[in-house]
């Protein structure tokens, strides 16, 4: 009867990892945004919920493009760290299909 192989486990040790990748990824959706931000609307400062000078499709244009942002450039940072601590242990750091929690 052939054993299974059981799956290494790195919760621990991709945590540190998983913050700083979070850390950098927020730095740079930020620039990201910021650039996109001042080609759209060549201004420095996007329009924040609570300005009450501008309308709200400025302000949910705003939060669109950021989360838009946010969400792609959070992707690409889990999945090249992911794929450096796979690369590196030989283990995916999360379970199998496992979902963002």
């Amino acid at each position: 009867m052939a054993k299974k192989s059981k799956k290494k486990k790195l919760p621990l040790a991709y945590q540190p990892f998983g913050f700083v990748l979070g850390w950098v990824g927020g730095s740079l959706a930020g620039l990201a945004f910021k650039k996109t931000w001042m080609a759209l609307r060549h201004e420095e400062d996007a329009p924040d919920a609570l300005d009450r000078d501008r309308g709200w499709g400025e302000i949910l244009l705003a939060a669109a493009v950021q989360g838009a942002i946010f969400a792609v450039v959070r992707s690409a940072v889990d999945r090249t760290g992911a794929k450096a601590i796979e690369r590196t242990t030989g283990t995916w750091p999360s379970p199998e299909k496992s979902g963002r929690s």
